[in-house]
């Protein structure tokens, strides 16, 4: 049986990525620190197809520890599709951060993706099939006006994900990295981004999309062979392409 994990699957994006997963038959992982939530995303799954697997792991990735024993607790599992969805944003000058916030979304956004894309990577690069997606922002190719910091964090993911795509495919290496860049998507991101209840997105936000139609995007992603699929963040229309950041190959 294999399997594709997916993290920050309690809401949003990664909730709907599974049911799409799962519409494609595939055993699933799911991690969030929502117990509860998991539980309700694991029915929903089950309404799908009663057939399929559906493991729960409670997590609170921002702590490094929980990290590697999340990464650990899936050890006697075969993973074909690793998802990195887990993480946040933040709405603030940088002057008027809270440090201790910033923190957490450092340690979440950044740590916890690299560790568990290394280790993945590590364990399977060279099985037929596999894919590791981290999923990033339009924020994490072009700067937003006071979420400096969140915009750095996702740049960090779109590059070390372009990254190692790119070393990968010179290492002929069967796995593909891909990172996916949503723009403005109705989440739960901006309650948690502002610190704030119930934002609507609808009045407020001139053009978004829904968690759905993000997961859809996350399906064509996962079905080509292009690195990069991405929102434009005029048109909205939902772009793969190869990957856009310069990469210096050397030469050993």
């Amino acid at each position: 049986m294999k399997y594709t994990v997916i993290t920050g699957a309690s809401s949003g994006i990664g909730y709907e990525s599974a049911l799409k997963f799962a519409e494609r038959g595939k055993n699933l992982v799911i991690a969030a620190r929502r117990t509860a939530k998991l539980q309700e995303l694991k029915n929903e799954v089950q309404k799908i197809n009663a057939d399929l697997d559906v493991i729960i792991r409670e997590a609170d990735l921002s702590l490094n520890d929980n990290v590697y024993a999340f990464y650990e607790s899936l050890e006697n599992i075969e993973i074909e599709t690793f998802i990195n969805n887990a993480g946040f944003g933040n709405f603030d000058p940088i002057s008027e951060q809270k440090l201790p916030k910033i923190e957490t979304m450092l340690r979440l956004n950044n740590e916890a993706l690299t560790i568990l894309s290394s280790l993945y990577v590590r364990d399977y690069a060279n099985v037929e099939g596999t894919q590791l997606i981290n999923v990033s922002s339009g924020g994490g190719y072009t700067i937003v006006a006071g979420a400096v910091t969140y915009c750095a964090t996702k740049f960090f993911v779109s590059a070390f994900t372009e990254g190692l795509a790119q070393e990968l495919k010179g290492q002929d290496a069967k796995m593909q990295a891909k990172v996916l860049a949503p723009a403005a998507t109705e989440t739960e991101f901006a309650n948690r981004a502002m610190d704030i209840n119930n934002f609507e997105y609808e009045g407020t936000v001139p053009k978004f999309h829904t968690a759905k139609e993000m997961a859809d995007f996350m399906l064509d992603l996962y079905d080509s062979n292009k690195v990069v699929g991405i929102v434009d963040g005029e048109t909205y229309d939902f772009e793969l392409k190869d990957p856009i950041y310069p990469y210096a190959a050397r030469n050993r």
